[in-house]
């Protein structure tokens, strides 16, 4: 005979936190949604005059504060003066003190993205020459360590606590009606409720650390709490706890009202209101996370909000009355098992659930990330790759569900059977059988009588009907774990019960990396920022990794004598450097010239020009090994190109070495 026992609480529980665990160690300290794509004066420039303000150019438009931009001198002293602003589309700028002495400045930022989350970052330039610094932090902590740890849990908790609530009272109204009445699912959906209600409250005290200073003391300050209310953010919290207090009525009239209405008609109506209720409060919440994050910035945030909303309730649905399901087949009560007919009809909504999130999913898919090469070169769409595999494993084990449902509605439909064609029989026999006790004894009484003649004699001894009770219980207490136990030996439920439970495993991993996914940058603003990074280093400005690569328009005046010349450098320090040119026709074809020169100077310790020559390796190809540069400093690199015996021409550009 086959048993099965009730996963214990406390293994749920270190399961879920196992996961968020996971979650948590693998994210990064500051998911930034819109990124830096220019800014003036750019990465590690040396400017000849002192600027007058400094601008950056953001992917999307971002939220600022009066210190959200500083400029530090050499000596760490703030020089900007005023506020930032916005100067046009997402653009700001902030304005520098007059008359700024040489050396190297350390610009740092730190805004909230349209998208609800922090962005910080710092970069360099200098005027004149550069200088050493005494700067050394790089950007604000804002988004990271313990508050973007406990921020991003928070955010975890919430997701989860809506698709309970939404989803297990779905499933009371569409699938389980007698669930209603089921203290286990009545204590799962106010579960969920508890959990919302609380994370978007810690969520509300945690956001003005979280995207500010990101110190813990800073949680519970009363002045970043009513600057938060004034964002976005901050009024999506909190019409999120107006529809939470809707939603508390809704609950209490559920597991209320409704399960001591009895009139089939009054319940109808009231299943109808329940329903129509339970979706307009389910819709706001959900559009409560739409209006503050991916769906409201960037691609057509008209249409994506909707979408998001759409979204999210078929994750609701499917999810969370997977996780009722689970309930009910763990721990229904014995004499109210559910149904298969509940399975059944809950197993239609997770098929419209399904299809509702393939199809707003590509859509949504497509908005973030825009290409095919986004999904393995950004992290955004590793993520969605992880999350379409785990989506496809629950839909395989959802399959073997519908398989156990088959089964045991067949199962179900064939005991009624039986159990109807037994009826007459046994009517039959209790008449035969009543005939024959009431004939029982000798002396023309029946058995009935002459014990009843004992108990009666003796009913009013107080130790009598407390022996009746507990005689009472224990023969409740028996049939129902007999009911129990012939519950449990079915086969097809056992087959059921583990299927779920698998899904349901499963489907908290994708709660977590969905969760990751709302905290990560979008594939196509990371690209869109690479692009950004690859077009200043092209104007001159240094990549991560050191290489520094000039393009340089040239004319030489003469017949086919306009081109591009480019100069790769290696790892563009001081010492020995790889240098390779490139010339190319202005359709970007290989261009082989006559000949290729290539200086170095730098202006302001009067060295140089220190000659290249390279030597030719293929068609437009010039390379030259150990190019020596003896100092740091603003060279400025000249290529002269010439394309006959008579056209030549000489193009230049400053770049920061060393």
């Amino acid at each position: 005979m086959n048993r099965t026992t009730a996963p214990r609480p406390r293994t749920l529980l270190l399961l879920l936190l196992a996961v968020t665990g996971a979650l948590l160690a693998g994210a990064s300290p500051a998911s930034a949604h819109a990124a830096l794509t220019g800014s003036d004066p750019g990465q590690g420039v040396v400017a000849g005059t002192a600027p007058t303000q400094v601008s950056l150019t953001f992917s999307e438009k971002v939220a600022m504060g009066d210190d959200s931009v500083r400029v530090l001198d050499p000596q760490g002293k703030p020089v900007q003066t005023g506020s930032p602003a916005n100067v046009s589309g997402t653009t700001y700028a902030v304005k520098l003190k007059s008359g700024l002495a040489k050396g190297t400045y350390t610009v740092t930022y730190q805004v909230v993205s349209a998208d609800s989350h922090p962005v910080a970052g710092a970069y360099t330039f200098s005027v004149g020459a550069p200088s050493r610094t005494v700067v050394t932090g790089t950007a604000p902590a804002a988004g990271g360590g313990a508050v973007g740890g406990l921020y991003a849990f928070g955010r975890y908790v919430s997701y989860a606590g809506f698709i309970v609530l939404a989803g297990g009272a779905a499933f009371v109204l569409a699938c389980w009606q007698r669930g209603a009445g089921v203290r286990a699912v009545q204590r799962l959906v106010v579960g969920g409720w508890i959990a919302l209600t609380a994370a978007t409250l810690w969520l509300l005290l945690l956001r003005g650390s979280y995207t500010s200073t990101g110190k813990f003391a800073d949680i519970f300050d009363l002045g970043l709490l009513g600057q938060v209310l004034q964002t976005k953010t901050g009024a999506a919290l909190v019409a999120r706890l107006l529809l939470l207090a809707a939603a508390a009525l809704f609950v209490a009239v559920l597991f209320g009202t409704y399960t001591r209405r009895e009139d089939a008609t009054e319940k109808r109506d009231l299943t109808f209101g329940l329903a129509v209720g339970g979706v307009v409060v389910a819709a706001g919440l959900a559009t409560s996370w739409a209006m503050a994050e991916h769906a409201s910035t960037g691609l057509q945030p008209g249409l994506a909000m909707p979408v998001d909303v759409v979204h999210l309730l078929a994750v609701a649905a499917w999810l969370g009355g997977l996780t009722a399901l689970l309930t009910a087949l763990y721990r229904a009560p014995a004499e109210h098992p559910v149904e298969a007919a509940a399975v059944r009809r809950f197993s239609r909504l997770a098929f419209g659930s399904v299809l509702a999130l393939v199809v707003t999913g590509v859509y949504q898919s497509w908005r973030q990330l825009g290409s095919w090469s986004a999904f393995t070169e950004t992290r955004y769409g590793q993520l969605l790759l992880a999350k379409i595999a785990l989506v496809a494993v629950l839909v395989g084990i959802a399959g073997l569900s519908r398989r156990w449902t088959g089964r045991l509605t067949d199962r179900s439909a064939d005991a009624e059977r039986a159990r109807t064609d037994r009826v007459p029989a046994a009517t039959t026999t209790g008449g035969g059988a009543e005939g024959t006790i009431g004939d029982s004894t000798g002396d023309g009484r029946t058995e009935g009588n002459a014990g009843g003649g004992g108990v009666e004699g003796k009913a009013g001894e107080p130790g009598d009907a407390r022996r009746a009770a507990q005689l009472a219980r224990q023969r409740a207490a028996v049939d129902t774990a007999r009911r129990k136990r012939l519950r449990d030996a079915d086969e097809n439920r056992f087959g059921l019960r583990r299927s779920v439970l698998a899904e349901a495993g499963v489907a908290l991993v994708l709660l977590a990396v969905t969760t990751a996914l709302t905290q990560t940058e979008p594939g196509r603003t990371e690209q869109e920022a690479k692009a950004a990074t690859s077009s200043s280093a092209g104007s001159g400005t240094s990549a991560a990794s050191g290489a520094l690569t000039l393009d340089m328009p040239f004319d030489t005046g003469g017949t086919d004598g306009k081109g591009v010349v480019r100069v790769d450098l290696d790892p563009a320090r001081v010492g020995g450097n790889t240098m390779h040119v490139y010339v190319q026709r202005p359709n970007g074809r290989a261009f082989d010239v006559p000949e290729v020169k290539v200086s170095f100077t730098l202006e302001a310790q009067k060295i140089g020009p220190l000659p290249v020559n390279p030597d030719h390796i293929t068609t437009g190809h010039w390379s030259a090994n150990g190019v020596q540069l003896p100092v740091a400093g603003d060279w400025k690199i000249a290529v002269t190109v010439r394309t006959s015996d008579i056209d030549q021409a000489t193009v230049s550009k400053n770049a920061q070495i060393g």
